[in-house]
């Protein structure tokens, strides 16, 4: 599996977000991050299915719609049709998830798990299978900017179970990713990247996104 970056759109410009896509696409990311907060399970408000709608109609970039939020199962179908391709829910905030990933399938997306550092892989470890990512959080999700938390032996522990129960999924990690802790993040098993800060945050999305690369070339040699 090839390893995937995916630029989150929350330490974008909002006053220009087509342009944004725009820039990344050409730098060659093939996934945008989207990040949905509704102020109660995180403590931050970001947007909802209009924006994803306003924002599908000028790219073809494949939309990974993070969903913080209470009760995620309500709102599926809703950015399903705004123009999501993969929605993940976070195992916190999920009462049934298994019917919840069917129904993110069922509407035509792949389907993701999320959990928060602290929360153990034991949480994740019965859906391997049934879903089509999972995201481990390296930092306390909410706000954009935040440090790495090293969580590398959770991510090497996950890799692990993965392979061991022959799950294709993709492994994703969100939270302070940049060039200097890549390498250690895909060394220890992870297959998608959520990059920030380290691509939003520098004037040149095109340089950001070769050094995040170049990084990545790097660790293969």
């Amino acid at each position: 599996m090839s390893i995937v970056i995916s630029p989150s759109l929350l330490s974008a410009d909002f006053a220009r977000l087509a342009e944004e896509l725009a820039d990344i696409k050409q730098a060659g990311a093939p996934w945008v991050h989207l990040d949905i907060m509704d102020g109660l399970f995180v403590p931050n408000i970001t947007f909802g299915p209009p924006v994803i709608r306003a924002i599908r109609k000028e790219t073809d970039l494949f939309f990974d719609c993070h969903l913080m939020i209470a009760e995620p199962s309500r709102y599926i179908e809703d950015f399903a049709k705004a123009g999501a391709n993969l929605i993940t829910v976070h195992e916190e905030a999920t009462r049934h998830i298994s019917q919840t990933l069917t129904a993110i399938k069922s509407c035509g997306c792949k389907a993701g798990l999320s959990i928060n550092p602290e929360t153990p892989l034991s949480a994740v470890e019965p859906y391997l299978k049934e879903a089509d990512l999972i995201l481990l959080m390296s930092v306390h999700p909410g706000f954009g900017g935040q440090s790495f938390i090293d969580i590398t032996y959770k991510i090497k522990a996950l890799r692990e179970m993965m392979d061991k129960a022959e799950s294709t999924a993709y492994l994703q990690v969100d939270g302070g990713i940049t060039a200097d802790n890549i390498k250690t993040v895909v060394d220890a098993g992870c297959t998608c990247l959520v990059a920030g800060s380290a691509i939003f945050g520098q004037t040149d999305r095109q340089a950001a996104i070769d050094a995040l690369m170049d990084a990545l070339t790097k660790e293969a040699q």
